[in-house]
């Protein structure tokens, strides 16, 4: 076993979620033995090309690591493993929220954009970076440009950010995807309705959280409404132009924001996590062109991090 690799104890806790055959009927290659190829790609970032010998041939970890991303293998092995902690009352629902900016490497720019109905309708020539969606067996739909493919501008570059949620032991629930120069606030929303955990016996997975701190960049009234609506204790801090802005108001204003500056020293949980989860080389840096390969990435750090914490 080297440096790195599932131990047998973090092996036991895969091996009954794994697929039992190929797609076609076939048998997999050792899924072991692949599962620690990708893992030495996600921990290194070294080129799919460079991988040791000892893994196999590069071209089956690849491909094994694209098709999991896309048909949502490795996220449900992440939800099985957190319904086995859920039930044993290993996770802490102090949810805190936050994001981070993640450098596209110059190989990640330049996915093939997947040719429109409405040029196959004209008889336009398609360019050199078109293709046809079927051409990507398996790949999820959507994506395709710079947005598509959660890539964009922001002050830290070429970006994508990951935006996180993570439990009280600093372990990442649900995340989500977005151009670098998009907002924290917006997606506020979007994460939480990631989260989803299995039960083990019989009722629907567990997607609110007891409490949920976040900064000042997820104070908007639409998240506090949302946060209300759905029942969901949260520590927030008001921005100071907001609270100009409701005393300005007077009466009209409404009632100041509750603020227990106590709890919200916990929120540094989602930086802790995020430090993780930066830990993997192909996660601190996107070097995927796609998105959903991108995710899958980051699911599968995330899946560490939940099997070794």
């Amino acid at each position: 076993m080297g440096r790195g690799d599932l131990t047998n104890a973090e092996w036991a806790r895969l091996e009954s979620f794994l697929p039992p055959g190929g797609a076609r009927g076939g048998r997999w290659s050792d899924h072991r033995r692949v599962i620690n190829g990708v893992l030495y790609r996600v921990r290194t970032g070294v080129q799919w090309r460079d991988l040791p010998e000892r893994f196999g041939p590069w071209e089956t970890v690849y491909k094994r690591h694209r098709r999991w991303s896309a048909d949502g293998t490795w996220k449900m092995l992440l939800s099985r493993i957190q319904a086995a902690e859920d039930a044993a009352g290993g996770i802490d629902w102090d949810v805190s929220v936050d994001s981070t900016a993640v450098r596209a490497h110059q190989h990640a720019a330049g996915a093939r954009k997947a040719s429109s109905a409405l040029d196959a309708q004209k008889g336009e020539r398609r360019g050199t970076n078109q293709v046809d969606p079927a051409a990507e067996t398996g790949r999820p739909p959507g994506g395709g440009g710079q947005i598509g493919e959660c890539l964009g501008r922001s002050r830290g570059g070429f970006t994508t950010k990951i935006h996180l949620a993570a439990d009280g032991r600093c372990r990442p629930l649900a995340f989500v995807l977005t151009p670098g120069h998009y907002g924290d606030g917006p997606q506020l929303e979007h994460v939480l309705e990631q989260i989803s955990v299995p039960r083990s016996g019989v009722g629907r997975p567990r997607t609110r959280p007891d409490h949920v701190l976040a900064d000042k960049a997820y104070t908007s009234r639409s998240n506090r409404r949302y946060l209300r609506r759905r029942g969901i204790r949260h520590t927030i801090p008001e921005r100071l132009d907001q609270q100009r802005h409701r005393h300005n108001r007077g009466s009209q204003g409404g009632r100041p924001t509750g603020f227990d500056r106590e709890h919200y020293k916990k929120r540094n949980t989602v930086e802790r996590a995020i430090n993780r989860l930066k830990g993997f080389r192909a996660v601190a840096t996107r070097y995927e062109k796609r998105a959903y390969i991108y995710l899958g990435t980051v699911a599968l750090a995330a899946l560490m991090v939940w099997l070794r914490t």
